[in-house]
């Protein structure tokens, strides 16, 4: 895409009334950054490490309804502020405590923010910068591709507050690392390295603290650069295979396959191949 066409989408979506920096512009708990089609969305709630209380979710919400809204967002980077010194470590504890069976159904109601990150239409890139447990790590899951910086923590504790995790994590982490790993971290508590977690498959890369930010930003700005309709079609196919049957999953994605065909990114593509320049893509 051209520099300028590039600037003046870039300069649209800073300046669009509900894009994602005036929505988190007005929330206390999470910021967003709109950068070359990457939203970086920041949890900030650095007292309590990033627990997950209901105003941090209810705000996380709302930016990610503005960052799927967004024209001028093609890929998501979900991390955590420096000072927190954690991606998230938790929920909040305090509010727990406070529920009986009733008002927890009432929290538990879907669309959670586990939900909304897994759903967005958008890669979710999930930029691990310290500790990921409990929900933090259930929200981890949630996101499609996980980076953990090589201080991060991650692991399931909620055994130990005799509950269980109750946002995905007794689902998504089988489905990431086998079951018995997954009884495993659920059932002892246990709390694991980013190495190990790289190990196991719960992570898909670990950096260095020299290398974290800029591997994030190379792995959201490569895949920025691809047509936001092929990646949204690509991202649910890729879904697909963890929620389908073999041959109803090769059935989905030929459909999907096939309805690239009726777009004008995938003549474009082809166009920019054969005259070996960049494509610019119109998300058509």
């Amino acid at each position: 895409m051209s520099d300028e066409t590039n600037e003046a989408e870039t300069n649209q979506t800073d300046e669009t009334p509900g894009s994602p920096e005036q929505v988190a512009g007005e929330c206390e708990t999470v910021d967003a950054a709109v950068e070359e089609y990457v939203a970086t969305v920041t949890l900030n709630r650095p007292d309590a490490r990033n627990a997950l209380n209901t105003q941090l979710r209810s705000e996380l919400k709302d930016v990610l309804d503005a960052v799927e809204a967004s024209p001028g967002v093609r890929v998501v980077v979900l991390t955590g502020a420096d000072e927190a010194k954690a991606f998230v470590a938790g929920a909040d504890v305090n509010e727990l405590r406070e529920r009986d069976a009733l008002e927890q159904r009432e929290a538990s109601k879907r669309p959670r923010v586990y939900e909304y990150v897994d759903d967005l239409e958008k890669p979710v890139i999930g930029a691990l910068n310290g500790h990921a447990l409990g929900g933090g790590c259930e929200l981890a899951q949630a996101c499609d591709v996980r980076i953990a910086h090589e201080r991060a923590k991650l692991g399931q504790p909620e055994i130990n507050l005799g509950i269980m995790p109750g946002g995905g994590g007794t689902q998504r982490l089988p489905r990431l690392v086998g079951e018995g790993q997954a009884m495993r971290l659920v059932l002892s508590g246990e709390i694991i390295d980013a190495a190990e977690a790289h190990d196991i498959g719960l992570v898909d890369e670990v950096c260095s603290d020299d290398e974290f930010e800029d591997r994030v930003s190379e792995l959201a700005g490569r895949m920025a650069e691809k047509s936001p309709a092929a990646l949204e079609l690509a991202k649910k196919a890729v879904k697909a295979s963890s929620r389908m049957e073999l041959e109803a999953g090769i059935e989905y994605e030929a459909e999907l396959f096939a309805l690239l065909f009726a777009s004008e990114d995938k003549n474009e593509g082809i166009d920019a191949f054969f005259e070996d320049r960049e494509p610019v893509w119109e998300n058509r």
